[in-house]
């Protein structure tokens, strides 16, 4: 039996909006592939696996139309074959591409299979994919990555992700593309790396959108990624707007037309262009894995459901100059903190997803793990006083070339929180959060993206309880903030690690993932690295491991 998802035809034709697969040249790290020609430019897909079901997704580039089959095995040379999904297709349109996604069923747990498409008699790239577990698991391995940014950078920590032996989920937490202009965000390499994003304008139309994400899925080491394991993703703000809220964008305004249509078009694209499985309104809430009796996996949304507006500093009550000594001016910031920051009412999941994350714990307190996936940093992180720790010659020439990283570096005397965007923006829910896994009689890991910085954090509430601990993963591009600084010989996580007794390590400065490992007696981590993005050949490392296991106190983190 199959469920077919959607199936967008002729999305692009005769107005000649044609993709060709991404230059790419050998590296020594890995042969490279070729790019894709023929009909399957854009690689296959598989992903929101459970346990006898799988999406799977890919995109064919055709003008005349014809057969195609799904089919998946148990074994690479499609001997046996255990599923299949036939039907035929005409087009109407010169050069057309169309998207395909269905959900094979019928399939074993905990079972490795392949797939392909065959399309007039010519077979997709094979991918690998794999169901979820039930019952006892002695292992579990996951990638953990997001924020990928076309112009950035070649995606070198895709391609590691894909060559990391028997992987059974990905899960991506979202700023999968970026919606800005050619000339817009990290952008400046784009140019001599080949890597100019189409379109060149700011992404608003569904074909905006749906154009954004096949030249992503011409990327060959995006490509091998999707086709080592099933992909359980989520989208962040850029899949829409940067800094997106339930009714508005910072990078949205009136010109741009009426902000629910954006995101409308923005989500359905999404799902047109990747393995998921589609709620009705195209958003839905948290969705839930099953991990076998050794986990749950939660993730949350975290943009569009519930959120309100993030704060940003044009709220601030003092200048930013102003003295930080002056008993006024810190009354101030502590009014501003209680009663802008710290409103009660201010929410990023709203309590229908709080209140299915504890019924979810609470069902799996018998479980050795239980797993969160979120967008933003959920720890609390204070600014350093970067007014103190600067040298004199770095501080002169930032406020003399860059008033916005100069406004930050000055307010970072007053204690505020590193990022309103993250969960310290929201500090009231994130208590009513911390309360619901504690009152279901659990504890938690949780996985974070957006910062592209890799965090260690202990999650602590207000009274000091530990709640569990908090692994966000670096991008696979997208530039640190710190990079906006050039600072030689000053370490910005060291200054941040000092600053903030949650914090146990951070990393400003690499790109990769987080390859993450469950068993009944441990979680391990390893924060996995790539040398470099601007060029295709790299070498992989490792900034940190961390291993979790409990205590009779609870959860306890080691560095391994």
């Amino acid at each position: 039996m199959s469920i077919r998802i959607t199936r967008r035809g002729a999305l692009f034709g005769a107005s000649g909006l044609a993709f060709a697969a991404a230059a790419c040249s050998s590296g020594p790290r890995r042969p490279e592939p070729e790019p894709q020609t023929g009909p399957f430019r854009h690689g296959v897909a598989s992903g929101e696996p459970d346990q006898s079901s799988v999406v799977l997704w890919t995109a064919i580039t055709d003008d005349a139309g014809g057969e195609y089959v799904f089919q998946v095995a148990a074994d690479e040379s499609f001997e046996t074959i255990v599923f299949e999904d036939r039907e035929e297709r005409t087009y109407v349109t010169s050069n057309a591409i169309s998207t395909f996604k269905v959900i094979a069923t019928g399939l074993e747990p905990a079972t490795t299979y392949f797939y392909r498409m065959l399309f007039n008699g010519i077979s997709s790239p094979v991918g690998r994919t794999r169901t979820l577990p039930v019952g006892a698991v002695a292992r579990f391995n996951m990638a953990v990555c997001s924020c990928s940014n076309y112009p950035a950078g070649y995606f070198n920590a895709y391609r590691e992700l894909a060559n990391t032996p028997d992987l059974d989920l990905v899960l991506h937490l979202g700023d999968y593309l970026y919606e800005y202009s050619a000339d817009g965000y990290a952008s400046e390499e784009a140019e001599r790396l080949d890597r100019v994003v189409d379109p060149r304008h700011e992404l608003i139309s569904y074909g905006d959108y749906a154009r954004r994400h096949a030249l992503y899925k011409t990327d060959p080491d995006l490509q091998a990624a999707h086709a080592a394991a099933p992909w359980l993703m989520m989208w962040d703000d850029h899949e829409v707007a940067n800094d997106a809220w339930t009714t508005g964008a910072e990078n949205h305004n009136e010109g741009e037309g009426v902000y629910e249509e954006r995101v409308y078009n923005a989500m359905l694209a999404y799902h047109d262009w990747n393995p998921t499985r589609e709620p009705e309104d195209q958003i839905g809430t948290a969705r839930i894995a099953e991990i076998g009796d050794l986990a749950t996996l939660v993730v949350t949304e975290s943009r569009h459901v519930a959120r309100d507006q993030p704060m940003d500093f044009s709220t601030f009550p003092i200048a930013d100059d102003a003295d930080p000594d002056d008993p006024a001016n810190r009354q101030a910031i502590a009014d501003w903190r209680a009663n802008e920051i710290g409103r009660d009412d201010r929410e990023m999941l709203g309590a229908a997803q709080i209140a299915q994350i504890a019924d979810a714990f609470g069902a799996a307190a018998g479980k050795p793990w239980r797993l969160l996936g979120g967008q933003v940093i959920m720890g609390r992180v204070e600014t350093p006083d970067m007014i103190e720790a600067l040298p004199g010659w770095l501080k002169f020439i930032v406020s003399k070339s860059d008033d916005l990283a100069w406004g930050y570096i000055q307010r970072s005397q007053f204690d505020i929180p590193f990022n309103l965007d993250a969960w310290d923006g929201y500090v009231a829910e994130r208590e009513r959060l911390y309360d619901a896994v504690r009152e279901a009689g659990s504890d938690m890991i949780a996985f974070a993206g957006d910062s592209h910085n890799f965090w260690t954090n202990q999650l602590m509430d207000d009274d000091g309880h530990r709640i569990g601990y908090e692994f966000g993963t670096t991008s696979i591009t997208s530039p640190s903030p710190f990079e906006r600084v050039p600072a030689p010989g000053v370490s910005f996580s060291r200054l941040i690690e000092d600053k903030n007794p949650d914090v146990i390590r951070h990393n400003d400065r690499d790109k990769g993932f987080i390859r993450v490992t469950l068993t009944p007696e441990a979680m391990e981590a390893d924060f996995v690295t790539v040398s470099t993005i601007r060029r295709r050949g790299y070498t992989a490392g490792s900034d940190s491991r961390w291993r979790v296991t409990r205590g009779s106190d609870g959860l306890e983190i080691d560095a391994i």
